[in-house]
């Protein structure tokens, strides 16, 4: 019998879920607009949001909690990142506007640990700008992460890589030729 397991779509239904704001049990005020969430899941992602929301500094059972030093748009993506894995493509940004939000995205992966949301907001960024200013180290660094088996297929997914495909391309072609030579020896 050849039973086929239909791929997973649970971080598409989680995506949903924060978009349908559907038994959402505390919202966010940032910068004036209210992110409604998912405590279970805030802190399922992120000891940060556990501790802020479970924790001895919980915000006295609060279901409303005003964040603030984050642009509405930044923590737009944290959440989108916390219930889908992935950054919100913004094809809309100029390199420079792109590099300004990744800033902010780093720091709000930052300070709510968001080590993986670290990574790939950072590296592309990152390559690019080494790449403009001529920090040849930093760029092997980028390269050299970037090439590595386990990392190269979340990077691709960010809108770090979109924006490094259209502005830089000749960079990937580096990252191509390293991750060539490293499974040819």
């Amino acid at each position: 019998m050849d039973t086929k397991v239909p791929p997973s779509d649970l971080l598409e239904q989680l995506g949903k879920l924060l978009l349908a704001e559907e038994g959402s049990d505390v919202a966010f005020s940032v910068g004036g607009e209210n992110f409604p969430a998912h405590k279970i899941v805030l802190a399922t992602r992120s000891h940060v949001f556990e501790a802020q929301l479970y924790g001895q500094m919980k915000e006295n059972m609060a279901c409303r909690v005003t964040v603030e030093d984050i642009q509405p748009k930044v923590f737009k993506a944290l959440l989108q990142f916390i219930y889908t894995d992935a950054l919100p493509q913004w094809d809309d940004l100029h390199a420079e506007e792109y590099c300004e939000i990744s800033r902010h995205l780093l720091a709000a992966a930052d300070r709510y640990a968001m080590d993986r949301m670290k990574s790939l907001c950072n590296v592309a960024t990152t390559l690019a700008l080494a790449d403009q200013h001529n920090c040849d180290r930093l760029k092997d660094v980028c390269i050299e992460f970037m090439a590595s088996s386990d990392e190269m297929d979340a990077v691709v997914k960010t809108e770090g890589y979109a924006n490094l495909k259209r502005t830089c391309p000749s960079i990937l072609v580096d990252v191509l030729e390293k991750n060539i030579r490293k499974h040819t020896t």
